[in-house]
């Protein structure tokens, strides 16, 4: 692919990009639109999955699967490598099991306001990175789940920008998520709902 990859994309290593199932895209932009049809197919499936059903991994890796499954042979599998972010790649199935402990607890004490909540659960599912790609689109698709499933609420607009691609929106997002990482978690809460 020829287009320069925005900042703070992850990087896909040899093996991934093998992974590609359309030999005809050249560019990030095709793999954008062809990776966003096959998310839209992904929204069919969605409507016919219950509230109970989210917090598994395999409704996660399911998730991811089915909004990238036309596109990546390994869609819905964990990564194998390690990458520019994230936790090294052997330990996401636990860290993962942890989130949705810490999730489930998290609604059933309503620990959180619904917003927060989401906001705190896909900025800890970017920061376990289990997927080669993809991650923040499914994360901020998580996140609209939880609003809307759990709580019947509107989703989120994530700046009601296209955030894969390099402008002020996604600059915002990531300066965001940045400040979650140190636990603040109000920037990203804003941009959510921006």
């Amino acid at each position: 692919m020829s287009e320069r990859i925005p900042e703070n994309n992850t990087p896909l290593d040899p093996d991934e990009i093998n992974g590609l199932k359309l030999s005809h895209v050249s560019t990030r932009q095709e793999l954008n639109r062809w990776e966003q049809d096959n998310i839209l197919e992904a929204f069919n499936w969605l409507d016919h999955q219950k509230a109970e059903q989210l917090f598994t991994e395999k409704f996660i890796l399911e998730l991811h699967r089915r909004m990238f499954c036309n596109v990546w042979t390994w869609a819905g599998s964990f990564r194998k490598t390690n990458k520019n972010i994230g936790i090294d790649w052997w330990e996401i199935p636990v860290e993962l099991r942890k989130l949705l402990d810490d999730v489930r607890y998290w609604i059933s004490c309503r620990t959180y306001e619904p917003d927060e909540l989401a906001v705190r659960f896909h900025h800890r599912i970017v920061t376990i990175h289990l997927f080669p790609n993809g991650n923040g689109r499914h994360a901020r698709l998580m996140a609209d789940i939880i609003v809307e499933k759990i709580y019947k609420e509107n989703p989120f607009t994530w700046g009601s920008r296209d955030l894969s691609l390099a402008d002020p929106a996604r600059i915002r997002y990531i300066a965001a998520l940045k400040k979650a990482d140190e636990n603040d978690y109000k920037d990203l809460i804003i941009f959510a709902r921006s």
